[in-house]
């Protein structure tokens, strides 16, 4: 009896840690959490609907806010407080999902229940390099079969390296539904850590879901029997057609109203601080689609690391963040008590799609700011970093500092060097080249999702791009891939040129994180900003128009650029990351050595383009690559020509086939029995 007490005692104490802890304790080797995917709807309380008012939300029929109890917020999916509740697909009943914190080396073990009626999902641990766990990584068809509903898949893999990462669902658009959360790696031993906080930033709709937004995006949007046109970017590159109503810090904001301007009153995140003190927020980019530009009224930001790695510190007004990346900034509480808005603004020209949240210093009362963003004057320009563009017009008075204008704060992290013989070079096109038919694409190349685990289920592939119709000046649907070898120095030339060009796209590598040695933005009005051609850096070859080019095959204008001697790279204290922004009519150029055996998806990290063809694979070291562990899932179509070889070949050789296997596991079974007389024999063994 007291036994089996001692055991209930243990099953508690392990539930306690497991389901409902986010956070790891520093002593611990392992770290256990459950995750459970399902739809909801926002705006609602079990049965119940609310309704914004007043910064609060109350039951659907309260008619005197003023002596009512607002329901409370942990209830309540409240997004941006749209009185329709829209469907949403998110992890543990809440969007963003759970944050994960873990400290560094750890072993973190995840399971995954999907609980959606009718959808498939996998979860990408964006910006985790899964050493020696490539088949963790998380994309469905390339490293896993996708979790059927009802299944649950456990993901376990060692936590490294520290930073600010997240885990998202990587099934068609289900991201753009709300299923994300952070996923923190502190560094261990470190004294006197400063408090933190994470924000998320995310475009929203409130009327579509995933698929509508992907369909949307082909054949366009309507209303009033005309065509909407896409909203554009300060310097002229256009947005798809995700109609943002609003945007979201931490899965909160506000409806405004286009005609008057008013907002709907619904709640916000409140961050608190105390006055002298010094924070460090983690900023997650998790949008669907738009850049936007944080800032925080009367406070400059100092950023220290982004995608997980430090930079040297820059002191800015603002910053950019794009679907996929995140940046660290430490806020000093140095202002008078009171309240203080943070802003999140897309780029959006003439459109006012504003994310806020409130800055609360303790002792304030609990009232909405009256703050003004700062003004940036001739005199006193506002600086800001990782713009996707060379220039804010000259009447914004905004400097930029480019992303690859920042430097690493490690000197011992320098970019690989060019070795003779393990020296690759690769130019990737990512853009809608075409004529009548305009995917999305690398090289003209839409990506053709695989039937199978492409990683796991290699010799089941048969999508070539070697074929007539795939080529220079064509595009094709095939699943696109490159082969690399261990120990080479890989030096990409990202590119978003010729006829397909247009959009800008944040591309992010699995498996990796690179260093970006250079950027070669294009040639801009200084005046207006507005974009006028490519950077002339780049031969897209093709067409002898360059804007007519599908810029498939492209080299360096400048032949002796090639073999690693391009003029300008920053080789020594360059800046990583695993997501760069690549702007229209613009390349950068990245290198990594290729030590991650693995196969490892390359994409736009906009899950609109991403989905519609705009993505690619790095096959590294494939004779490398670990084993996956006993048992794990496979998939195919059916019929299969493949499994319908094996199956003959099996039923043919079933009787000695069948001896196989009971001959090695009895001879198994009697090594265990030896072994277990050493030992008991030899205890020291």
């Amino acid at each position: 009896m007291k036994l089996e007490i001692f055991a209930f005692l243990v099953i508690i104490i392990v539930m306690k840690k497991t389901i409902y802890g986010n956070t790891c304790l520093e002593e611990d080797e392992e770290c256990e959490f459950y995750l459970e995917i399902d739809h909801h709807l926002t705006m609602m309380r079990d049965t119940d609907f609310v309704f914004p008012y007043n910064g609060h939300i109350y039951k659907y029929d309260v008619t005197n806010t003023s002596s009512a109890n607002p329901v409370n917020l942990n209830e309540v999916i409240t997004a941006d407080g749209w009185e329709q509740p829209r469907l949403v697909a998110v992890f543990n009943n809440s969007m963003p999902g759970p944050p994960i914190i873990v400290y560094e080396g750890q072993k973190v073990i995840v399971h995954v229940k999907n609980k959606l009626k009718s959808e498939s999902i996998t979860i990408h641990w964006h910006g985790l390099p899964q050493r020696g766990t490539p088949w963790m990584d998380g994309v469905p068809f390339v490293t896993q079969c996708p979790i059927l509903p009802g299944l649950t898949f456990t993901y376990t893999f060692i936590a490294e390296p520290k930073g600010t990462f997240w885990y998202h669902s990587h099934m068609g658009s289900q991201l753009t539904m709300g299923a994300f959360g952070a996923f923190i790696i502190h560094e261990k031993r470190v004294v006197n850590a400063m408090p933190e906080y994470i924000m998320t930033i995310q475009d929203w709709n409130h009327d579509w879901d995933a698929n509508i937004d992907y369909m949307k995006m082909l054949y366009g949007v309507f209303e009033k029997s005309k065509r909407v046109n896409p909203s554009t970017s300060i310097d002229g590159a256009k947005f798809s057609m995700f109609m943002a109503q609003s945007g979201l810090i931490n899965g909160r904001g506000r409806y405004y109203n286009s005609r008057t301007g008013k907002d709907n009153g619904a709640p916000l995140e409140v961050f608190q601080v105390q006055q002298g003190q010094t924070y460090r927020f983690r900023v997650i980019g998790a949008g669907a689609l738009y850049p936007f530009r944080i800032s925080i009224d009367e406070h400059n930001l100092t950023i220290v690391a982004s995608d997980g790695f430090d930079l040297e510190s820059v002191v800015v007004e603002s910053f950019i963040i794009n679907p996929g990346e995140r940046f660290d900034f430490i806020l000093h509480a140095d202002k008078p008590v009171s309240n203080y808005w943070i802003r999140a603004k897309t780029l959006e020209v003439d459109k006012n799609h504003t994310a806020e949240a409130i800055l609360r210093y303790n002792g304030a009362s609990k009232q909405e700011p009256s703050t003004s963003r700062r003004s940036c004057t001739q005199t006193n320009p506002c600086i800001i970093v990782n713009c996707p563009f060379s220039y804010f017009p000259s009447p914004d008075h905004t400097n930029c500092i480019t992303f690859d204008q920042l430097r690493a704060k490690d000197y011992t992290d320098p970019a690989p060097n060019v070795e003779v013989g393990k020296f690759k070079e690769f130019f990737f096109n990512f853009a809608f080249p075409g004529t009548t038919w305009t995917p999305a694409s690398v090289n003209g190349l839409s990506f053709e999702q695989p039937s199978v685990s492409a990683l796991t289920q290699s010799q089941e592939l048969c999508s070539s791009c070697d074929r007539p119709d795939c080529g220079e000046e064509k595009v094709c649907r095939c699943t696109h891939s490159i082969s690399v070898d261990y120990g080479d120095t890989v030096q990409m030339v990202l590119l978003n040129m010729g006829i397909g060009k247009g959009w800008s796209h944040p591309i992010h590598l699995h498996g990796h994180s690179f260093h970006v040695v250079k950027m070669g933005y294009g040639r801009y009005n200084v005046t207006t900003a507005m974009f006028i051609e490519d950077n002339l850096n780049i031969d897209c070859r093709g067409n002898p128009n360059r804007n007519m080019s599908f810029c498939n095959n492209a080299t360096w204008a400048n032949k002796t650029w090639l073999g690693g001697n391009v003029p300008g790279l920053e080789l020594k204290r360059p800046p990583r990351k695993d997501t760069i922004i690549v702007p229209t009519g613009a390349y950068v150029v990245i290198r990594l050595k290729a030590d991650n055996p693995g196969l490892w998806n390359f994409h736009c990290h906009i899950d609109l383009h991403n989905v519609d063809g705009m993505q690619m694979l790095v096959n590294e070291s494939f004779n490398r690559i670990p084993k996956p562990p006993m048992g794990f899932p496979k998939c195919w179509d059916y019929p299969s020509d493949y499994h319908s070889k094996v199956d003959r070949i099996t039923t043919n050789g079933c009787s000695s086939h069948t001896a196989v296997i009971v001959l090695a596991a009895l001879l198994s079974l009697a090594v265990d029995i030896i072994l277990s007389i050493c030992i008991i024999k030899n205890p020291q063994i």
